[in-house]
């Protein structure tokens, strides 16, 4: 058990970077300090958007529009790091 619980902490890991990654990556889209026309450069804003749209459209749904503000990010980032937490808390009780 305390394997699985192990594999579920590095994978969200994992995607807390991901989602940094994904909001850093639009808004040096956003400022145009990359090139949308290079083929690596859309290749990667591809990829990082199908790997967090998934998780990031029902918060969108839920969060009022603030204009360009984009807050999504933020409050999946708190739900991983309370989620990696819970896990973590279960996992100290288990071991001990």
């Amino acid at each position: 058990m305390a394997s699985i619980l192990q594999l579920i902490l590095t994978i969200i890991n994992i995607y807390t970077w991901i989602v940094i990654a994904s909001a850093v990556f639009s808004w040096l889209y956003a400022f145009n300090v990359v090139n949308p026309r290079n083929q690596f450069i859309a290749m990667v804003g591809s990829t990082l958007y199908k790997l967090t749209e998934p998780a990031l459209r029902p918060i969108r749904r839920v969060l009022p529009d603030l204009g360009g503000l984009d807050l999504s990010p933020l409050v999946l980032l708190l739900g991983l790091f309370f989620v990696r937490l819970l896990i973590a808390n279960n996992y100290a009780m288990l071991v001990s």
